[in-house]
């Protein structure tokens, strides 16, 4: 198929883009000099992320196809977790001319894969020539017309509780850092995140009052709802889901390990909660984050370490 600097911008811009179908919500799709979508709630939830080589992925350690659905996902999560539908992404996609088209098309059946997953679609986007692999990720969303979730609803009184995998991205990464591929379970969790897309859902149909996508580690979130919300939260460590596979370093990863997307919400305690969701804690006066009573571990991802 050759590189994507052989095949130019336009050509490579048609490659891709027929490999994206279209889903309802999107009016007009790639072709034009934006795309539009449709807003039957009158809002837009809306947030965007960016995925740099070398920082966020490694191309020896994933392949285009894993790096594709990570990169919608974190993103769809993110929607999710306002309480919102997926409807749309929009891509920014940079890399060095010398890449090869398969690569490219792979990349897009990532993206394109990962929202069918969410019903949301891949409306358009950019292309562009770089040193190294970068894309710049829009979601949107629609609320239907409800109140967003949001980080600041959390009250004393309510508890708290989590839906999806905690730590498994981290366990792999840590393998994947030690040159080791097993348990493959772990390193697929690092390559291909697996939020569970009905969690915004359920927490809404449950009388949530607030919620949040826990991409940079349990502990480390939690702590953005706490000051948001102005409360604190206590967590129960033997109540966290810390399965074996995680190994001896488990509960760390499950505390602090990020990239996994599952989320964090508070509850009324009068709440019956959905049974995919798992109590771990509960809201109190103060402030901050404590683990059994203390100080939580360190350690959770920073974009800029120093």
């Amino acid at each position: 198929m050759g590189t994507i600097g052989e095949l130019g911008e336009f050509g490579l811009i048609g490659r891709l883009t027929r490999r994206l179908p279209q889903g309802p919500a999107v009016r007009l799709g790639p072709g034009d000099d934006a795309a539009v979508i449709a807003a039957p709630d009158g809002r837009v939830v809306a947030t965007t992320d960016l995925l740099v080589e070398g920082r966020h992925f490694r191309r020896d350690w994933s392949g285009p196809y894993d790096i594709g659905r990570k990169a919608a996902a974190q993103n769809l999560a993110d929607v999710v977790a306002m309480g919102a539908r997926p409807t749309a992404l929009l891509v920014g996609f940079a890399a060095p001319p010398g890449t090869g088209v398969d690569w490219a098309e792979r990349l897009y059946d990532g993206l394109a894969d990962e929202c069918r997953a969410a019903g949301a679609s891949v409306a358009g986007g950019d292309v562009v020539g770089a040193p190294e692999v970068t894309l710049a990720v829009t979601a949107l969303g629609d609320l239907g017309g409800a109140a967003p979730l949001t980080r600041s609803g959390a009250r004393p009184g309510d508890v708290v509780a989590v839906r999806g995998r905690l730590g498994f991205a981290a366990a792999g990464l840590a393998l994947l850092g030690a040159g080791r591929d097993e348990p493959a379970e772990l390193v697929a969790a690092h390559r291909r995140p697996r939020p569970p897309y009905a969690a915004g859902e359920e927490a809404r149909a449950h009388g949530a009052t607030a919620l949040l996508d826990v991409s940079d580690g349990l502990v480390q979130d939690l702590g953005h709802m706490a000051r948001a919300s102005g409360v604190r939260i206590d967590v129960d460590s033997t109540a966290v889901p810390v399965p074996g596979i995680l190994g001896p370093d488990g509960l760390r990863h499950a505390l602090t390990g990020g990239e996994d997307h599952a989320f964090a919400a508070t509850f009324p305690s009068s709440a019956a909660l959905p049974s995919s969701w798992t109590r771990i804690g509960d809201v109190v006066e103060g402030t901050g984050v404590r683990v059994d009573g203390g100080e939580p571990p360190a350690g959770a991802w920073d974009h800029f370490p120093a």
